[in-house]
């Protein structure tokens, strides 16, 4: 099953465990957040929205809020020593997807639990001695 969804004035095409970026949305590194503007629910009968699909919402998890890269705009006039640099970086957030809903349902899977570091082999021969 997929859905395209809008979010940022852009449109994405999502599946569930995809991680994608869009600009950045309110909510904390680790939370579900539920994005409702689905325009179109895909699967064995594909469902179009008028302009959205009613009830439907894609749940994410935040992975991380981050900036973009540097985009630098320069604008020069030749001849009339006039120039001009300004640069800006997007705020970004990275989400995971974690499950598509229907009939207004709720998100029924939480984020994810954190991986623990494992030790290196050698830090635990040391510690044993």
């Amino acid at each position: 099953m997929f859905a395209v969804i809008k979010t940022g004035g852009r449109q994405y095409r999502v599946v569930p465990d995809d991680v994608l970026e869009i600009g950045k949305i309110d909510g904390e590194v680790g939370t579900i957040v539920q994005l409702g503007e689905v325009l179109v629910l895909g699967g064995d009968t594909p469902t179009l929205g008028v302009p959205t699909v009613a009830g439907a919402s894609v749940a994410a998890e935040v992975l991380q809020h981050k900036r973009g890269p540097k985009v630098i705009a320069f604008k020069k006039r030749r001849r009339k020593n006039s120039r001009r640099k300004r640069g800006y970086r997007d705020e970004l957030t990275v989400l995971r997807i974690t499950e598509i809903l229907a009939d207004d349902a709720k998100p029924s899977i939480g984020p994810r639990p954190k991986r623990e570091k494992k030790a290196k082999a050698g830090a635990e021969e040391a510690t044993a001695e």
